[in-house]
């Protein structure tokens, strides 16, 4: 069983303690970048070769991976507030990038493509450009030139990296919430804080207080001297 920890509490300019919890930058989460490409992907894949819109598996696929993009953003920001609503969202999102992937692997065997993985010689290097490049302007130039079995077979890739990346980001937050608690142990350790920096400001005061009268009774020495 882990240690529990105390929160770590932030402050505003000014000292006082805040319950917000330090804003994650969610646009440089590579994770992120990377759902943000598999949703650029995706339009583009189904506008090219699933040309009916409408239908269902479209709506799924586009819905699908909007979905795992648009809950890290929410989970990152709702984060500042609540983990334990960052956690839901972020499970959410790898619940849709996994719906996604299942879609993908789908269209390769309903076409009787081969998915690359393991010893496939177009897997290493895909594998290494999508492990290199999370930005979508990476990306954009390359996509016109790519066949379908080809998209496919990197976006289950970049699936596969963003389920990876969140599992390991979703873990980590977990041992961070079970040590550290979630708001109400933050909004107790920042009172708690305050109150320690309002003791500690008066304690202070009182020493400069207490020297202030040493140098007065000081000076007044000197001059009665004189």
């Amino acid at each position: 069983m882990e240690e529990r920890k105390k929160p770590v509490i932030n402050h505003y300019e000014d000292g006082t303690a805040s319950v917000l919890r330090k804003r994650v930058m969610y646009t440089e989460l590579r994770f992120y970048q990377r759902s943000d490409v598999l949703y650029q992907l995706t339009q583009v894949f189904c506008q090219r070769f699933l040309k009916h819109y409408g239908d269902r598996t479209v709506d799924q696929m586009v819905q699908a991976a909007r979905s795992t993009k648009q809950n890290i953003v929410e989970g990152s920001s709702d984060g500042e507030t609540s983990m334990e609503t960052e956690l839901k969202l972020l499970g959410i999102a790898r619940g849709s990038n996994q719906e996604l992937l299942q879609d993908y692997q789908d269209y390769i065997k309903r076409k009787g493509y081969t998915e690359w993985y393991g010893q496939h010689p177009r897997f290493r290097g895909m594998h290494e450009f999508c492990r290199k490049n999370s930005k979508f302007e990476e990306y954009r130039d390359l996509l016109p030139k790519m066949n379908d079995e080809e998209m496919a077979n990197m976006a289950i890739c970049l699936c596969h990296q963003v389920d990876a990346a969140l599992n390991k980001y979703i873990e980590r937050k977990d041992r961070e919430f079970t040590t550290e608690g979630g708001i109400r142990e933050r909004m107790t350790a920042a009172r708690l804080g305050q109150r320690e920096t309002q003791r500690e400001i008066i304690e202070r005061q009182a020493r400069e207080i207490v020297a202030l009268k040493q140098e007065i009774a000081r000076l007044r020495a000197i001059l009665d001297g004189n």
